[in-house]
């Protein structure tokens, strides 16, 4: 199931493939409309304080660019950046923007080393990018080191309790080895220096999310959901806060 027909040199060392049906996947409407609209949508409502005015937004694995239209519409931002490793993405990319009018600048990068200058960013996206970085402890790294002092991270994040279920193992691709819970994604973002409350953190329980049988059970009322501090968190949603002081660094 793997991807050979594009032939294009992939700009990270450490590149994991995506499968066939995974790069489909990520065209998808159901990607587009219930997994990328909901974050962005989720995570706006995370913030403690007014949005940044004219953000310098950078989305870190935008992938086929399919989050453009949202952060443009939610963060107005001056300039929209996104940034990926796949140069075929890139490509999907540049017609998704053109498609839409918006103005967007691409960068061939990897999260670990990112080319963006020191403290030029207002707002890092980084949506259902960071279980598929072998590097994760570099790209936090340079995620704080790209945001401006009091700039925010938006990570959205699928744990290991879904990543590692025989489904998404079967349909996608992933290093497996680098995998996190909810508690430890939070844990290494607060040890890099940025700051959250519980206030900035949410648990999204999505159908799509259910590690089992995608909430079929539920749905049809053969099982109920389990609450809050019951369950495996498969999903983790956090605004943080590069500290205005610059502690961290």
């Amino acid at each position: 199931m793997s991807n050979p027909s594009f032939h294009k040199e992939y700009l990270s060392k450490n590149y994991v493939e995506e499968t066939r049906f995974g790069f489909w996947f990520l065209r998808s409407h159901t990607w587009q409309h219930h997994v990328l609209r909901v974050a962005i949508n989720d995570l706006r409502s995370l913030f403690s304080d007014p949005l940044p005015v004219a953000p310098v937004l950078l989305d870190a694995g935008c992938g086929q660019g399919r989050s453009f239209q949202y952060l443009h519409q939610v963060f107005a931002p001056q300039r929209l950046i996104g940034l990926d490793a796949d140069p075929h993405s890139l490509d999907l990319s540049r017609d998704e923007a053109t498609r839409q009018g918006l103005a967007i600048e691409l960068i061939g990068s990897d999260c670990a080393t990112l080319k963006v200058a020191d403290a030029s960013v207002d707002i890092l996206f980084c949506h259902q990018t960071f279980h598929h970085l072998v590097e994760q402890q570099r790209a936090l790294a340079e995620f704080f080191r790209v945001l401006k002092p009091g700039g925010y991270l938006l990570f959205a994040e699928s744990t290991e309790a879904y990543i590692d279920t025989w489904v998404i193992r079967w349909l996608f691709r992933h290093p497996m080895h680098v995998q996190k819970s909810a508690g430890e994604y939070l844990a290494m973002i607060r040890e890099q220096g940025f700051e959250f409350g519980p206030q900035n953190v949410s648990y999204p329980y999505l159908w799509w999310s259910r590690s089992t049988d995608f909430g079929l059970l539920e749905r049809w009322g053969l099982r109920r959901p389990k609450p809050a501090g019951e369950r495996e968190e498969t999903l983790v949603n956090v605004v943080a806060r590069k500290p205005l002081a610059g502690v961290g660094q």
